[in-house]
């Protein structure tokens, strides 16, 4: 919408930053709207620069001393606020954002009120402390690069040459746990609609965001615990009791950011396939990564016919995926049956055929790399294989 729509809204917190508008455009534009000015005294306006060169070039340029003189926070080069780890709203305030996110609760406030705007619409407000035009401010900032972008590589840890690879001790915590990976498509599967859901279901939605779930980001069993946790709390213990099964969703689903957990967690609890209306573009190409067939409805009808608790199969589903065919999917409790698509690239259909993109590595890569061995899942999907059996 028009900023001039909510023009005057008291706001409590103004960031900028992140992966999106943490450029050096971002906040040198930010730094010329503020410089020689204060931060509102109601307001905490925190900048997030988008990587390590550019803190480095800002504080090279001056921006860094302009910025602290005028109020601002200037934190670490981090994903940071945007979901929700640090920087949490109080309830019930209203936070105005540079970021590309803003789905419910992603701020870590289960009742955030969290409102998306361009950098120079962020600093404009954090001056005067309600949602502010920056055309009502003067002239827009006037754009100079510096001479130079370098930056220093000191942090930097080399890799050894391959020939001391081996004398490379790689230290595990306790909550490092090995990476699971999905068996290969059978050619028939017969699994139960685990879960139903609606349009435009986020990534957000599929894990959540936030420093509860996000310390568990090196064990993928532990993170998966969190799946669907506020759309669906007993979806784990079904999942768990099913030993696996299939998600059937509508229009875009896995909108939003890209959290490669928000498909390697169903993985971990044996989902085997998406059948979907539509399924957005990056959260398709995770699943894949991770075995999971993405399938589209033919006819977007098919989908009111789908109960959750239904069990679905489907026949034919390796030698199909491999010809690039439509497959037929069989409702057995109402003995309808419906089409659907899974269009894939030869390298995308080689990846899904894998099993995924771990397995799939293993299997292209040179012998001399030595990759450790990744422990499979079941083809129920219910966990890693016993000692000795494998997949497939």
């Amino acid at each position: 919408m028009p900023v001039g729509e909510v023009a005057g809204t008291a706001v409590e917190q103004v960031m900028v930053g992140s992966c999106t508008n943490g450029s050096w455009e971002d906040m040198y534009a930010v730094t010329q709207v503020v410089k020689g000015r204060k931060v509102h005294s109601s307001v905490s306006f925190v900048l997030f620069p988008g990587s390590h060169r550019v803190l480095e070039v800002m504080a090279r340029e001056g921006l860094v001393a302009d910025l602290l003189a005028a109020g601002a926070v200037i934190s670490e080069s981090t994903c940071g606020a945007c979901p929700g780890l640090g920087h949490v709203p109080a309830a019930g305030a209203k936070s105005l954002r540079a970021f590309n996110r803003n789905f419910p609760g992603r701020s870590g406030t289960k009742d955030d009120q969290v409102y998306l705007c361009s950098s120079v619409v962020a600093a404009a407000s954090a001056l005067t402390g309600v949602i502010t035009d920056p055309r009502s401010q003067g002239a827009p900032p006037l754009l100079i690069f510096p001479k130079s972008f370098e930056a220093s590589s000191a942090g930097l840890v080399p890799p050894v040459p391959e020939s001391e690879a081996a004398r490379v001790e790689v230290i595990k915590g306790p909550n490092i746990k090995p990476v699971p990976v999905a068996a290969p498509p059978d050619e028939t599967l017969v699994a139960p609609v685990l879960l139903k859901v609606g349009d435009k279901i986020s990534t957000d939605d599929i894990t959540p965001s936030g420093v509860q779930a996000l310390v568990f980001r090196s064990n993928i069993p532990a993170m998966a615990e969190f799946c669907f946790k506020y759309l669906d709390p007993e979806f784990v213990t079904r999942a768990k009791a099913a030993k696996g099964g299939i998600i059937v969703a509508g229009e875009t689903y896995g909108q939003g950011s890209s959290r490669e957990s928000a498909a390697s967690g169903p993985m971990a609890l044996g989902i085997r396939a998406v059948i979907a209306k539509s399924i957005a573009r990056i959260h398709r190409a995770n699943l894949i990564n991770w075995g999971i067939v993405p399938l589209e409805f033919q006819d977007a009808a098919s989908y009111e016919g789908i109960q959750q608790g239904d069990r679905l199969k489907i026949e034919g589903l390796r030698s199909r995926l491999a010809a690039g065919q439509p497959l037929a999917v069989v409702n057995e409790r109402s003995g309808a049956s419906f089409t659907v698509r899974c269009p894939l690239t030869p390298r995308e259909r080689d990846i899904l055929l894998a099993g995924g993109l771990l397995p799939y590595t293993r299997a292209t890569n040179p012998p001399h790399l030595h990759l450790p061995p990744h422990p499979p899942l079941s083809p129920s999907g219910s966990g890693p294989l016993p000692s000795g059996e494998r997949a497939g």
